[in-house]
């Protein structure tokens, strides 16, 4: 029988390594897997590469994994946050912390190419800008474009709505961001669902992950169950 649910956050993140690549799925603070954060701070891997859409907001999640000095490097789009010093920018100043930036759509382009098994691609985005600079260029149809490279991780933590056993998942509203491209482009995809739910309950038209990409499910209580 295939069983992919788990009793704890810490037994989900059982196994993720210093040094390891860890994608992080969510728009500013909307669909981050808070709790799996929490508990990769507790669970005390060091010497991290995140991979995400912003580099933390507030004082939850990446911001705390960021303080708790946890992360060399930052791939990201959005390093900056709103009014006032971020926990980021703060380290980053201090040389405390490595950033890669990458335009946003490039950054899901890479994502899915990983998850697709495409290993680099072609795009027009960044040619003439400091993104380009020392990196490799060609010219088709008349227009340049530039080479990147997948972005596969070792570990994606995501934050889905609903799930099953098998690890079939949906996303509820602007939750659905990062996570499905980066539950696909991982080694060890762990995520942390609102609703544990029986096989079958799931129709398969709504499935946005499907099953074959997730290895652990843990379900995480939080106030949004009070929506359902």
């Amino acid at each position: 029988m295939i069983d992919k649910t788990v009793h704890s956050v810490a037994e989900a993140l059982d196994g993720i390594a210093d040094g390891a690549v860890v994608l992080l799925g969510g728009f500013g603070a909307v669909g981050q897997a808070n709790a799996l954060v929490e508990g990769l701070i507790a669970q005390g891997a060091r010497d991290l590469t995140i991979v995400a859409n912003n580099a933390g907001a507030g004082k939850i999640g990446l911001a705390r994994l960021l303080a708790a000095g946890r992360v060399r490097r930052v791939v990201c789009s959005f390093p900056r946050g709103g009014a006032g010093a971020s926990v980021f920018e703060e380290l980053y100043k201090a040389g405390k912390v490595e950033l890669e930036i990458v335009p946003q759509g490039t950054l899901a382009e890479r994502l899915r190419a990983a998850g697709a098994g495409i290993p680099a691609f072609y795009t027009p985005t960044g040619v003439g800008t400091v993104i380009a600079e020392g990196r490799e260029t060609r010219e088709i149809g008349g227009r340049t474009y530039l080479l990147e490279y997948a972005l596969p991780g070792d570990a994606a933590l995501i934050e889905a709505w609903q799930a099953d056993r098998w690890g079939n998942l949906t996303y509820r509203a602007s939750g659905r961001n990062f996570n499905p491209v980066m539950a696909t482009a991982a080694r060890l995809t762990i995520v942390q669902t609102t609703h544990l739910v029986e096989l079958g309950v799931l129709a398969p038209e709504a499935i946005v992950t499907p099953g074959i990409f997730v290895d652990r499910v843990v379900r995480v209580a939080t106030p949004a169950d009070a929506q359902a």
